[in-house]
């Protein structure tokens, strides 16, 4: 898993049985940073040549590939028990009004350097289909973390999932992490550590509005954001403002528990993803909400998208529907992911 905050590539060996319900194991776990060559290659990828784009997707997929050996040959798995490496890969553009998405690391490559049957590319069968090819995760929850009534994930972007007249409902709610990491690089940091910045800021009025009246806000779901969203609407008016970083990081926070609060369903929430470690948001969040914030084991909290991959992929393999249409808007549920063998 490769999310938009550029955080790291995030690799889980999880096994799954079906019972009465299904159940998992994570069985190993590693995230591996990204460095500073290729957060500057992917962060700015949108903007390069057709070729660098296309030679990209198979640099990152051999990058990709070289990972997972290292994690087989770090934690000792035999190959032989594994079934498919599951890879999100790393999205560069998400632009579901047009029926695009795209997400880079050529699974062709990743099979090829492991010699491990390889599913990729999850999103693009729902946006064809008039979906948004995202969120792919609430198929998970549903699943795998059915005792909690909403599951709140805060990575690059905040999305929500939730039960509600016996059908899967889930988006995403705000930006998250995208924007902390943004602000923090202006104080030579990766990002606001424990959210003690953000708590000690001021909150702006002004700015809080700003952010609080984009009309996405305003949409019913289905509905998902993408960089193109950070890009174009927000940074603008971060860049704008001529507050203290301080400031902004403590506004920002305010916004996010303003939105995530409202959309929060149910007793209790499951809150996994970075920004989880956030005790700002936590506590900005909580304050919005009268549902019991539960904040899982770390290995819960770091890895659950790369779980939940996992599981779409292993659904795929058993040519199970992955994908539900009550989440992205897609004229049906469908099976997400293409598969590649060496």
């Amino acid at each position: 898993m490769s999310g938009t905050s550029l955080d790291g590539v995030d690799i889980a060996y999880c096994s799954f049985t079906k019972g009465e319900k299904w159940e998992f194991k994570i069985l190993n776990a590693k995230t591996f940073e990204y460095d500073e060559h290729w957060k500057g290659i992917l962060s700015h990828l949108e903007n390069q040549t057709a070729h660098n784009y296309v030679k990209t997707n198979v640099l990152l997929g051999q990058f990709f590939g070289k990972l997972v050996n290292a994690f087989i040959d770090f934690h000792q798995i035999d190959r032989e028990d594994i079934d498919a490496i599951a890879s999100h890969g790393h999205t560069i553009f998400h632009q579901p009004e047009i029926s695009l998405t795209s997400q880079i690391g050529s699974g062709a490559h990743i099979s090829a350097l492991t010699d491990i049957t390889t599913i990729c590319d999850f999103r693009t069968v729902d946006v064809a289909l008039g979906g948004q090819g995202a969120p792919l995760v609430p198929i998970g929850d549903l699943h795998l973390f059915y005792e909690f009534q909403s599951c709140l994930n805060l990575g690059g972007i905040a999305n929500i999932s939730y039960q509600e007249n016996n059908q899967r409902i889930s988006f995403d709610i705000c930006m998250a992490n995208m924007v902390g990491n943004y602000l923090c690089e202006s104080l030579d940091l990766k990002y606001d550590e424990n959210g003690t910045i953000a708590k000690n800021g001021q909150l702006d009025a002004n700015l809080l509005e700003q952010m609080n009246n984009f009309k996405y806000f305003e949409q019913k779901p289905p509905k998902s954001l993408g960089k193109e969203f950070f890009i174009k609407e927000f940074k603008s008016i971060l860049d704008a403002s001529k507050i203290p970083t301080e400031d902004k990081l403590h506004t920002f926070g305010v916004h996010l528990g303003i939105q995530i609060g409202k959309d929060i369903r149910g007793e209790k929430c499951l809150v996994t993803g970075g920004g989880a470690y956030n005790d700002f948001w936590i506590s900005e969040i909580q304050k919005n909400t009268k549902a019991q914030i539960i904040i899982p084991k770390k290995d819960i909290i770091d890895f659950k998208e790369a779980l939940i991959f996992a599981f779409l992929g292993a659904l795929r393999l058993d040519s199970q529907e992955n994908c539900l249409a009550s989440v992205t808007g897609a004229s049906k549920n469908n099976i997400g992911g293409c598969i590649y063998t060496s």
